[in-house]
């Protein structure tokens, strides 16, 4: 499958199937995920792992879809707002080519908000020093999804002189 036909048919799934997935696979896909861009080579995410009884805490209003893998992500917020924004778009770069290797291996996604909450970082017991991301869901779908058509890049295109 080319590059272009995964992000073209990568979806955001909300119903896994029970099937479970090797931990070692997800943590092979977060290792490449890590050539993510990211400046001065700071690479500064980091994983949390989520089980049953943190899972639980969070009340997720669908068990984010019942997937057998749940992670948060986390950026390291830096010393200055813009080492912050840096981080922050290293880490979304971090997430999308694990979205990416994920399905590329039939293990459908779903990024989650809700960690990023003062009570999600509650919940993950995270410090001050650290945003979430998103907490992701990974498992493989019990849904089939088309694509949904996008805009024209013509349209969110100017030509500066």
């Amino acid at each position: 499958m080319s590059l272009a036909t995964i992000i073209k048919e990568r979806r955001t799934f909300k119903k896994f199937k029970t099937e479970a997935i090797d931990v070692e696979t997800i943590k092979e896909l977060l290792q490449v995920s890590a050539y993510a861009p990211n400046h001065k080579l700071t690479e500064p995410w980091e994983i949390l792992f989520i089980g049953e009884e943190t899972r639980a805490k969070f009340n997720h209003k669908i068990n984010f879809g019942d997937a057998p893998i749940l992670f948060a992500v986390l950026s390291h917020k830096g010393k200055t707002a813009l080492e912050r924004e840096e981080n922050t778009a290293a880490v979304s770069c971090f997430i999308q080519n694990f979205l990416l290797l994920a399905w590329e291996k039939g293990i459908g996604t779903f990024w989650s908000s809700v960690g990023a909450s003062e009570n999600g970082r509650n919940i993950l017991s995270v410090t001050d020093d650290y945003d979430v991301i998103g907490v992701i869901a990974a498992g493989y779908p019990d849904e089939a999804k088309d694509a949904k058509e996008r805009k024209s890049i013509e349209l969110k295109v100017k030509h500066l002189k």
